[in-house]
């Protein structure tokens, strides 16, 4: 393991790396990265959720950092040590986040209609039952009840990916990975990625609407931006900063 001021500095080399990508490539791992949280979803959904759900999900988050993929839960902390560092820009910040977001929403939703509806992997049964029940809890949070669950979920994911970045071989990775993310999901706190796959799965099967979608990925997007940037990126970096 890295010490956390050595992962502080890995970090913020990675976070170079993320800015510089071709925007082919960002936009290809970035939709990588949607669908890969998705599938994870899809497999805590099939599972029927509750603990068992929640320790099949981190897979998902598994394959991004291992296998390579773009994650902007990820890249809210990552690339924002790299800005707190001075390795980045603010305009750098902002473009990679923006192109993250997009691909990762693109792939969440073809893995929700590809996937949960084509596939028929969440049409009947108990499946369907669990992923509107779910969906219903995600859209009837507040504003306020979204963002805070927001943040969160990006303490925790931050957090997984920070402390992935520490690891130096695969199966320390992997755990570094798998008991944040199982606690986040295990809480219930709502991640905006994820939520891009569960809820246009729900309107996919007439049981929400894009505006519904939008009023639910607003707070959270919000709350995770400020799990990962601040609670993260910002107090680690100001704990760690070299005088």
């Amino acid at each position: 393991m890295y010490t956390p001021d050595e992962i502080l500095e890995e970090t913020a080399a990675t976070a170079v790396i993320k800015v510089n990508k071709p925007l082919l490539s960002k936009l290809i791992l970035g939709f990588i990265g949607g669908a890969m949280i998705s599938l994870g979803y899809l497999a805590y959904l099939r599972v029927g959720g509750g603990i068992v759900g929640a320790a099949v999900f981190p897979v998902g988050l598994i394959v991004i950092l291992l296998a390579g993929g773009e994650l902007i839960t990820g890249n809210m902390m990552a690339v924002a040590v790299g800005f707190f560092r001075k390795r980045v820009t603010g305009l750098e910040l902002l473009k990679n986040w923006l192109v993250i977001t997009i691909a990762n929403v693109i792939g969440a939703i073809f893995v929700a209609y590809a996937f949960g509806v084509l596939a028929g992997t969440l049409t009947t049964g108990d499946a369907l039952t669990e992923a509107l029940h779910v969906a219903d809890s995600k859209l009837s949070a507040t504003f306020l009840a979204a963002f805070f669950s927001g943040i969160g979920c990006n303490w925790f994911v931050g957090l997984a990916v920070w402390l992935s970045y520490g690891a130096k071989d695969f199966s320390g990775k992997i755990l570094a990975i798998w008991f944040p993310v199982m606690t986040f999901v295990a809480i219930g706190f709502q991640h905006s990625v994820a939520n891009s796959f569960l809820i246009p799965f729900a309107i996919f099967m007439g049981h929400a609407t894009w505006l519904d979608f939008a009023q639910n990925f607003v707070p959270v997007y919000l709350g995770n931006v400020v799990g990962g940037a601040v609670l993260i990126a910002l107090f680690y970096s100001l704990a760690y900063k070299k005088h």
